[in-house]
Formats: C-alpha cells, structure tokens, sequence
C-alpha cells in the first residue's frame, strides 16, 4: 500500500537552501509556499520547511538516496563544485553499497548509495 517517501528536513533559509538543490544538485523546484519549499530530481522528492532558530551544529537531519548510476552523480558533483563530505567519499561500504556524502547549508547528510 506504501508508495513513496518524501523526506522533510529543516531549513533557515528558503533562497539559500533553493540555490544549493537546484543549482548544485540538479534538483527542480516543484513547490514553494510560505515557510515552505519542495524539490524534485528524478523520482526523489524532498521538502523542506522553515526553521530560522535552527542550529547548523545541532542538526542531525539525515536522508539516504539510493541511485543507479552514483559514479556519473559523484562526477556532477564535484563538477558542479559540490562539497563532498570530509568522511563521505565515494567508497564501497562493507555492508554492499558504494556511497558518498555531502551536507546542505543548514548540515542536513544526504548520503547517495547504490547497491553493488
């Protein structure tokens, strides 16, 4: 009966957090309301909602994407100059993924794996 599942993660601020998903992770925008924003990039859907007190240091706000391609991911990443988080390289995983990692503004871990 489940269908999907569409992450919703803090943000402190709405233009900042837009210009990193769209513009560094290729995402598209597909809602935008008051104190409210949705991105979109294939079939992962993430929303996000406004949280100016929040702390970037305390905000453990974490999603896992799985991919089919993360090699060719990794490469627009890093060509879009996307920061790649200092522990979260592209490596195999022992536990069968090959994952990296990167942060948002506001700290929220996305972490892209693909089965290997």
């Amino acid at each position: 009966m489940l269908t999907d599942i569409n992450p919703k993660l803090p943000m402190r601020n709405k233009e900042v957090t837009r210009e990193f998903y769209l513009n560094k992770l290729g995402f598209k925008q597909i809602g935008d309301y008051d104190g409210y924003l949705m991105v979109q990039k294939d079939k992962i859907e993430i929303h996000f909602f406004e949280f100016k007190e929040l702390d970037p240091k305390t905000n453990y706000g974490q999603v896992y994407i799985r991919t089919d391609n993360i090699e060719d991911l990794y490469q627009m990443l890093l060509n879009t100059k996307t920061s790649i988080h200092p522990n979260g390289p592209l490596e195999i995983k022992p536990w069968g993924q090959k994952e990296f990692s990167v942060l948002d503004p506001d700290t929220n871990l996305l972490t892209f794996g693909q089965r290997i």
